[in-house]
């Protein structure tokens, strides 16, 4: 690196070599944290003025450096920003480009201020806007499986356990187990928000700011809900990073068991589910196949997720206090996962949006002995302690290896107990079986509805928010 490559640097007044190549490559981030642009000089005009307010600038230098920076975003916005050997980072750049054009005015700018504190509130502004735009993809995606799930109300289907045929339940009642998790996945997503949206700026490298900077003002202007109350802290915490990187790898998680189930579902073996064209692929040696690659992606991509997660972990264990070179690995990790995100997000809402289902096939998966369980209901309410009558229905279940459940007659039915009567003929009905969970929270067509009402109300305050 030549000396006029060293000079544009922010730091190199003490240096008196050039920084190795290899150095160089490793430390220069501006293929990353270009992403930033906007945000950092959002933050700029805001700290411009209130080096004006602190008498540090002039009202003109302030109006000045205001315009060439208005300049300096268009550049970036239509693609015409010409990128040069010494800018190291998003933040050498917009100021190198400032000198360019407003010439020595710009150098005020930095005045009490560090990339330490700037790099900090340029990715809290960064993730702040992101968290708003995948909270309206969540909602859509919530929205998606109410309307599936208010659809096929009236689709009746095995409930599974191990994988194993358990009880019937609605087909909703297994879409909306999907939509409360979503929910709580959101909730958590916004409680990330709270501490995002706290603003580092104004508090330099690690000390704080010597001029009378209003803080609280600034952050009111980028619309922080509070400033970072200590300054070492300010510039060294990455936290919330980690947490958005945690919800991610959980709500992928999520995901991925939506997407497992339909990936069962879908198989001809299930043939409850059929994925649209437009979210399935097929084989390049086998013209028959209809691959339903697009959920296997989404549960692939949880794994990615979680990794991301897992290796900026490691990259934030040990650190000292305050800023350290290491936590410049940030952007990389959070830039590549909410991509993904938002990604798996847009593909989930396509595939249900266009998904339909075989009724026919979820009421033929239902099998008699699948109300072993109803049985015992049906001793208890006959006064039978239900310890007992599980082991009753156990005998039962052992007669029924030779015969269908349901065929097992009344005598031999007494011979295990005299509390079966002829009314034992009702408990062979699934619509019965599935209706007798009205308990909040069951598979009954009122517990359904009331789950989609409550969700549907939920989302409607959110939505207004």
């Amino acid at each position: 690196m030549d000396k006029s490559c060293m000079a544009g640097k922010l730091w190199g007044g003490r240096f008196s070599e050039s920084t190795d190549l290899e150095l160089n490559k490793l430390n220069a981030s501006l293929d990353i944290d270009k992403r930033m642009y906007a945000e950092d000089i959002q933050a700029s005009i805001v700290y411009a003025k209130a080096l004006c307010k602190a008498k540090l600038l002039t009202e003109d230098e302030a109006r000045r450096i205001k315009d060439g920076l208005i300049k300096v975003k268009k550049e970036w916005d239509s693609e015409k920003f010409i990128e040069v050997p010494s800018d190291e980072d998003i933040h050498t750049a917009n100021e190198r480009r400032l000198t360019e054009i407003i010439g020595n005015t710009a150098r005020k700018l930095h005045t009490g201020r560090s990339r330490n504190d700037q790099v900090a509130t340029d990715t809290r502004l960064w993730l702040r806007k992101g968290i708003d735009n995948i909270s309206k993809l969540m909602k859509d995606v919530i929205q998606v499986l109410l309307t599936q799930a208010e659809k096929d109300i009236d689709v009746l289907m095995p409930g599974y356990t191990h994988l194993q045929r358990a009880q019937p339940i609605r087909w909703s009642h297994w879409i909306l187990s999907h939509t409360w998790a979503m929910k709580s996945d959101l909730e958590r997503l916004l409680e990330i928000r709270k501490r995002v949206n706290s603003m580092p700026l104004g508090c330099g490298a690690l000390a704080g700011n010597p001029f009378p900077i209003d803080r609280t003002e600034m952050a009111i202007e980028l619309g922080f809900e509070s400033i970072v109350r200590n300054s070492m802290v300010a510039v060294g915490d990455r936290d919330f990073i980690a947490e958005f990187l945690f919800w991610a790898s959980l709500t992928s998680i999520h995901l991925s068991k939506l997407s497992e189930d339909l990936i069962i579902y879908s198989s001809q073996e299930f043939d409850f589910v059929k994925l649209s064209d437009a979210f399935s692929t097929g084989s390049s040696l086998m013209p028959q196949k209809r691959n339903p690659d697009s959920l296997e992606l989404i549960r692939g991509k949880s794994g990615t997720l979680y990794g991301k997660c897992a290796g900026f972990m490691m990259t934030l264990k040990g650190l000292p206090s305050t800023y350290n070179k290491d936590l410049q690995e940030d952007k990389e990790a959070l830039f590549s996962a909410y991509d993904t995100l938002v990604n798996v997000l847009n593909v989930t809402q396509g595939m249900l949006e266009t998904l339909t289902i075989n009724p026919e096939k979820c009421r033929a998966a239902l099998t008699y002995d699948m109300l072993a369980t109803d049985i015992a209901y049906y001793l208890v309410r006959k006064g039978v302690t239900f310890r007992e009558a599980h082991h009753i229905v156990g005998q039962v279940v052992t007669l029924s290896k030779d015969t269908a459940i349901r065929d097992i007659g009344l005598s031999q039915l007494q011979s295990i107990s005299k509390a079966f009567e002829e009314d034992i003929e009702q408990v062979w009905d699934f619509e019965r079986s599935v209706e007798q969970y009205q308990a909040a929270g069951g598979t009954s067509l009122t517990a359904v509805q009331h789950q989609i009402a409550l969700l549907r109300s939920w989302l409607c305050k959110e939505t207004r928010k």
